[in-house]
């Protein structure tokens, strides 16, 4: 367990979260690499793609619905495993996208692939399911009163309903700013989800996320963030904040990118299944 960081000493969320905004020759090296937003990156001419698997997609949908909470008509995205139909009866994670993606962009990025091939390699069924949840957090916004984080805890299992899922059996996955959706949206209301795994939160150290980490004592909890991130130091100072260990802790050479989360997805994607049944 690494020791906790200053706040001073970190590197500020919305730095980690927006990046540099422009793909400039400046950001190509070390740090810079790593906060460049991952459509960005993964449109580099030098780079290799992010791993996908080679399996084949199920049922894949984006739909519109409104939601009263966000007050305005969002993308909602749903996948099923190959094989499976049209998920009917089976349990969800529910995806929190990162601050430059939007439910569009979970097709692309191969999520309905990672799906089937965690089924293929022995995980229990389930689907994906994720909604736009706006620019910066997966907490409300008090000046406009959008609040993606009611749109999660409150609509989001009755669009899991109106679908035939199993909408009770929810667990939560995420990457960067949607990691830092699950773990607080997770703390506000413990029993919602049956297990979390948060990919790289963007957490900064002594926010609420941190008084509050008490509240995760009985939620499975799983923890991923690369040793290169600009987030590692806040996210080793939450894991001490814990009053029980995480069931994974996974600390790997990588940076804030979806090569590092696409190579871990098949591993969250295992953990969680198994706490869903």
């Amino acid at each position: 367990m690494t020791a906790s960081a200053s706040p001073s000493g970190s590197v500020s969320r919305r730095a980690v979260l927006l990046g540099a905004g422009v793909a400039g020759a400046a950001v190509v090296g070390g740090t810079g690499w790593a906060l460049l937003p991952e459509r960005f990156q993964n449109r580099m001419p030098w780079a290799a793609d992010p791993y996908i698997p080679d399996a084949p997609e199920g049922k894949v949908r984006l739909e519109t619905v409104r939601s009263r909470f966000r007050q305005r008509d969002v993308d909602l995205f749903t996948a099923v495993p190959a094989g499976h139909r049209d998920g009917a009866g089976l349990p969800v994670v529910v995806v929190l996208h990162g601050a430059s993606a939007t439910a569009a962009d979970f097709q692309p990025f191969g999520l309905g692939r990672f799906l089937t091939a965690a089924v293929e390699a022995g995980a229990p069924p389930f689907v994906l399911a994720g909604a736009d949840g706006g620019v910066l957090r997966w907490e409300p916004d008090p000046g406009t009163g959008d609040d993606p984080q009611r749109m999660l805890l409150d609509e989001m299992p009755q669009w899991l309903l109106e679908r035939g899922f199993d909408a009770q059996s929810r667990a939560l996955w995420g990457w960067s700013m949607g990691g830092y959706g699950c773990l607080r949206a997770a703390e506000l209301e413990p029993g919602w989800a049956r297990a979390v795994a948060a990919f790289s939160p963007a957490l900064s150290v002594g926010e609420a996320v941190f008084a509050d980490a008490g509240n995760l004592a009985d939620v499975p909890l799983g923890l991923w963030c690369g040793t290169d991130d600009p987030l590692y130091p806040a996210v080793t100072a939450f894991e001490a904040e814990l009053l029980r260990e995480p069931v994974i802790a996974s600390y790997s050479e990588g940076a804030h990118t979806r090569y590092y989360w696409n190579e871990h997805t098949l591993d969250a994607f295992a953990f969680l299944a198994s706490r869903l049944r």
